[in-house]
């Protein structure tokens, strides 16, 4: 799998062996902190020691901090995103797994409702932490600099931002000062103090200078570090220290070319050219440089070790010092000698050497950066065109996509297997319709002749008409635009050679979210089985493992929850044994969601626990939608119905089309929560605009919509129960004709709900009955659990032999959930079962008191007594209290 993300970047540079303290501004720094600044600001010219003074800071220990070195390349939203939740998660295990997830769709939500998610996340964290932008004057991006004003204005309280920079950004400086929430440190605090200049020129630069002379080059340099450093350098054997010392003064420009040349000048021959052929590069270690500069006694690792050794700019990143890099001043000086001393064509050419070692090293990003900096621009696209499939089996696609549109129009349009590629990238990111333009091109591009195309990938060019068709089948699945679908999956089986079995099931693969969505299961399970077959069998085992989790979607559908466990558990074993596991938090959050319907707790929350863990790194595009989905479920599950719905927000916010279903829309989800939150009114609200109505004619696709539009019919003043049971009924009948289970038990519990509101109370509980039937091989619990109080009425009435244990289960649990009153327990074998009131009158009739003592005792009338009387002695078939307690009595009720 190529490196996406440079490690070293999040990284806080590892602290010279020679250091001089500074130990006036660290305790400025801290008393910052103490004070509760929200900012600390360190703004200064370049070479005046600011990354080495927040390094010095950090190295203390006192408080954790997350580090990122900016340049140029962060100067968007979304890598600027990234590499910010990539160093927290240095801090902190897992916060912004959705953020990430997010951005890696071609249509991610606004980069502030992103961070909002992320601060939101970082809410919850109690101990105090540091975030460090190390060199923000490398964004040049007003919508970063407004994210930034962002975050400084809603960090937690725990957090605290620190800023180096050569200027000034756009940030609210002025009120962060009026507010006392601003630690600022400029040019005039970071200055070289005389005590602090002699200590760096005598003891760290090993020179003998007397005060008067470290006080006049102090003076001169005016407290600059970088010319300090430069000075020293160029002093370095020279016997009259003073001369020197006076022969330079002025600007910092003239000063560092003065320097600079006297540095140099100072090096071999082999060390200037080593500097400048490696300024090139951002980060340096020895066999990088080595394909860049040939030395003839050293090799570049003990060129890289003496450079450090001699303070010569060169700052590890790491504590075996494998990775180095120039300090910023020195590398930027380095790269405009190299422009004055080398022509275009020579520097082009170290580009590419870089990028063909980078290349080699799997480091994919960085060469092709190289390579565009070379202007390479063939190189460039070579390379994404050969690493198209290894992203792809690695779900890269947003970052491949990235790459692909800085690529020339001019050099991307006279390939026709690149085009195809951003074609399938932007449709697995859910771009169909950008995914569409891109295959049109394609489709164009292979219509000039073959000399005037440029192919590198031509096996891939071989298939490329069946590769084509099988995208615009992917995009229109995901455009509902199912005839399409079947129409071009066809034509792409019809042009993919015969032999070629991965391409064949690929084709035919999307067809399982066609039959899907029109509820023919078995026929979307046939075709999901066969690509999990045909991928497993072309050991492509992230792909098997992958499908795997839809193939088990497709078996809940159904019903099968036990062969949807076997299916995760089977695919689980098969990451465990290639090393996939990286993409099975898919596999564990549906495992633990089938666990938790069981009621099998402990097990579930293994599996959740695991899933979320597996998610901070999943790079499947729709998990932060999925563990949203989850977490509402759960919610809803613990009655915390606000924060259900939060989760149901985020949920749409991370949505990306795919080619599986979206048969539970999260409106939909969400009206049923206000139902139980008794917001009828937005509910209705829902029902409204959804377009949809009782009468329309059953389809899977929006099934779960109409059975929703009953459950709100239900609970309406007015209830039509003609128009409610008459849509539910013939919803059955299709999922009965289709053999799905789970919406026949769905759909029997909610008609069982509707006969009971209307009073058919022998149709309710047959309408339970046969949900019960179908639900008890497969263990379903809480879909029982998570139904109203009248379903634990109906249950209490249930009497049905080998089913009666399994209502008993569903009851144990759902009873002291809904809070159901002791007299409800009671199960009463009466075809018009006694109300709670007159089970409460009747009992208190056994206690021998009077009708007179009963008017008191209920707060009621005589006349409500008698009534109550009259009708516990229909339903019981007796004449007087004496027979009507003992025939309560036979039938258990007292």
């Amino acid at each position: 799998m190529p490196n996406i993300l440079i490690n070293t970047k999040i990284n806080a540079p590892t602290l010279r062996r020679n250091l001089v303290s500074r130990k006036r501004l660290l305790a400025l720094l801290l008393d910052g902190i103490k004070q509760g600044h929200k900012l600390t600001f360190i703004s200064a010219p370049a070479g005046f020691g600011k990354t080495t003074l927040v390094s010095e800071w950090i190295a203390s220990g006192e408080i954790p901090a997350a580090w990122i070195a900016l340049d140029e390349s962060d100067d968007n939203t979304s890598r600027f995103l990234t590499y910010l939740i990539a160093a927290l998660q240095t801090l902190i295990t897992g916060v912004g797994e959705g953020v990430l997830a997010a951005l890696q769709s071609s249509q991610p939500s606004s980069a502030k409702e992103l961070l909002t998610t992320l601060l939101n996340e970082l809410s919850a964290t109690e101990d105090d932490f540091i975030l460090v932008l190390d060199d923000y004057h490398a964004i040049d991006s007003k919508d970063v600099d407004e994210l930034l004003t962002f975050l400084v204005e809603h960090m937690p309280p725990s957090m605290h931002l620190v800023i180096t920079t050569r200027e000034d950004p756009a940030l609210p400086l002025a009120r962060l000062r009026a507010r006392n929430q601003l630690t600022e440190i400029r040019t005039a605090e970071l200055r070289f103090t005389e005590n602090e200049a002699a200590d760096f020129l005598n003891q760290i630069m090993g020179l003998d200078l007397s005060s008067e002379d470290v006080a006049a080059l102090d003076k001169r340099t005016e407290g600059w570090v970088a010319g300090l450093q430069l000075a020293a350098l160029s002093m370095q054997g020279k016997s009259n220290a003073v001369e020197f010392i006076r022969s330079f003064s002025g600007a910092h420009q003239f000063v560092l070319d003065y320097l600079l040349e006297e540095v140099l000048q100072k090096q071999s021959e082999a060390v200037q050219e080593f500097l400048l052929h490696t300024s090139i590069l951002n980060r340096l270690n020895g066999s990088l440089c080595d394909a860049l500069w040939q030395g003839e006694t050293l090799s570049a690792q003990t060129m890289l070790e003496q450079l450090e050794r001699a303070n010569l700019f060169v700052i590890p990143l790491d504590d075996e010092r494998r990775w180095y890099r120039y300090h910023h001043l020195f590398r930027d000086l380095l790269r405009q000698r190299l422009s004055q001393k080398q022509n275009k064509e020579a520097i082009s050419q170290l580009h590419v050497r870089a990028s063909e070692w980078f290349e080699q090293s799997g480091e994919i990003g960085e060469a092709f950066h190289h390579a565009l900096a070379a202007a390479d621009f063939d190189r460039a696209a070579t390379l994404l065109e050969t690493n198209w499939l290894s992203m792809d089996e690695s779900f890269q696609m947003g970052t491949w996509l990235g790459w692909a549109n800085q690529l020339p129009l001019s050099v991307r349009r006279v390939r026709p297997v690149l085009l195809t590629q951003m074609g399938w990238s932007y449709a697995d990111a859910g771009n169909a319709t950008a995914s569409e333009s891109i295959l049109q091109e394609a489709e164009a591009c292979l219509q000039r002749p073959l000399e005037k195309m440029l192919i590198v990938e031509k096996e891939q060019f071989s298939t490329l008409p069946a590769r084509i068709a099988i995208a615009h089948a992917y995009n229109a699945q995901v455009e509902e635009r199912f005839s399409d679908t079947l129409k071009f999956s066809e034509m792409a089986q019809d042009m993919a050679p015969s032999d070629d079995e991965f391409l064949q099931a690929q084709a035919s693969a999307i067809l399982s979210g066609t039959y899907w969505a029109s509820g023919e299961l078995h026929k979307a399970y046939a075709f999901m089985s066969n690509w999990v077959d045909v991928t497993q069998q072309a050991d492509n085992f992230a792909f098997a493992v992958a499908a795997s989790f839809a193939k088990a979607d497709i078996l809940i559908s159904q019903g099968r929850l036990c062969d949807a466990i076997q299916v995760y558990q089977t695919a689980l074993e098969l990451a465990k044994t290639h090393g996939v596991e990286s993409i099975t938090a898919h596999h564990h959050l549906g495992l633990g969601l089938l666990y938790h319907e069981m009621g099998e707790d402990e097990r579930a929350a293994s599996h959740l626990q695991k899933s979320f863990e597996l998610g901070r790194q999943t790079p499947i595009v729709d998990w932060a939608y999925r563990k949203n989905l989850a977490q509402a479920h759960l919610k809803e599950y613990e009655g915390d119905y606000d924060a259900a719905l939060e989760a149901l927000d985020e949920a749409r916010r991370f949505y990306v089309r795919t080619p599986i279903p979206n048969l539970r829309p999260v409106d939909a989800m969400k009206a049923r929560i206000y139902l139980k939150q008794g917001q009828l009114m937005n509910a209705q609200t829902w029902a409204r605009k959804s377009g949809l109505s009782l009468r329309d004619a059953p389809d899977y696709l929006h099934e779960f919509e109409r059975v929703t539009l009953a459950r709100i019919a239900l609970t309406e003043v007015n209830v039509n129960f003609s128009d409610v049971v008459s849509s539910l009924e013939r919803h059955l009948k299709l999922a009965e004709t289709q053999n799905r289970l789970a919406s026949q038990i769905e759909i029997l519990i909610v008609l069982s709900l509707a006969f009971h509101a209307k009073g058919e109370q022998s149709n309710a509980l047959n309408s339970l009955e046969q949900a019960l039937k179908l639900a008890e091989p497969e263990g379903y619990l809480r879909l029982f659990v998570n139904e109203s109080k009248t379903m634990a009425e109906l249950l209490f009435r249930f009497n049905n032999g080998y089913l009666q244990q399994y209502s008993k289960k569903i009851l144990a649990v759902l009873a002291p959930q809904k809070d159901i009153p002791h007299s409800s327990f009671i199960i009463q074998p009466l075809i018009d079962p006694l109300s709670e009131r007159e089970l409460e009158v009747l009992q208190l009739i056994a206690q021998g008191l009077s009708n007179q003592e009963l008017t008191r005792k209920l707060f009621v009338t005589l006349s409500t007594v008698k009534g109550h009387n009259l009708r516990i002695f229909a339903k019981l078939q007796a004449k007087s209290r004496t027979e009507a307690v003992a025939r309560a009595r036979e039938l258990g009720l007292l």
